[in-house]
Formats: structure tokens, C-alpha cells, sequence
């Protein structure tokens, strides 16, 4: 299973990279998209809310179910991908470039998960 190393996880299977400009994207991780299996609908909430970590950043549908997305982070919503509400699949191909939002103001960053850490819980998945 692929863990990149230059990002920071969540219990609930997000990943959060820190980009130069202090903020962050949000995705999930290829663990949570092989649970969710082929995804074909994507909603995000609307860029400039106001997110306290664990609040839901939208809305994923698979084959199997509807899922909420969370944001293990706090932060407003600058950006949100247009590209995977178009294209869902490109989340199930490619998890660690697909992310769901980019967040500024973030909070929480240094709480969540090292690599290490987040393969030692994938063990008792």
C-alpha cells in the first residue's frame, strides 16, 4: 500500500501536505479509497467556509454508499478540486494527487499522524 512519506495522516484515513504557502490540501489516503471501492460522485462545500477539524468537507459516492469526508485540520476553504468532482475516478487512481480542498489558517497540522505512525494503525485495519 502506498504511504508517502512527506505527509501527515488522520485516524479516519485523511492525508493533509503542507504546501509553501503555510496552507494545506486534504485528501484521502489509498487505504480509505479501496474501502470506498469505485467512486462516481464527488460534493465539496463551498470555497471561504470556515472548517473546525473533524467538520465534513463533503460527500464521496461509490458503488457501495455515500461517505462524508472530514478535515482532520481547521482551516477556511480557499480552494476546492474541480478536477475530482468532474472525474471521481481519478481519486481511485491516483489518492495522493486528488486531494478534496486547500485550506488556509490552518490548525492542528502538528496532532495528526507521521508515516511511521499511520502504517502501524493500517496494521490492525
Amino acid at each position: 500500500m502506498n504511504i508517502p512519506s512527506e505527509l501527515k495522516y488522520s485516524e479516519s484515513h485523511e492525508w493533509v501536505k503542507t504546501l509553501s504557502s503555510g496552507n494545506v490540501l486534504v485528501g484521502i489516503t489509498d487505504y480509505a479509497q479501496r474501502q470506498l471501492s469505485d467512486l462516481v460522485f464527488v460534493s465539496l462545500k463551498d470555497e471561504g467556509d470556515e472548517l473546525a477539524a473533524h467538520d465534513p468537507i463533503g460527500d464521496v459516492e461509490s458503488i457501495k454508499a455515500v461517505s462524508e469526508i472530514f478535515t482532520p485540520v481547521a482551516g477556511k476553504i480557499e480552494k476546492t478540486n474541480q478536477d475530482i468532482m468532474d472525474d471521481p475516478s481519478l481519486i481511485n487512481n491516483a489518492p495522493y494527487d486528488s486531494w478534496f480542498v486547500e485550506l488556509s489558517g490552518v490548525e492542528g497540522v502538528e496532532g495528526l499522524l507521521s508515516v511511521e505512525d499511520y502504517a502501524k494503525l493500517l496494521e490492525f485495519e
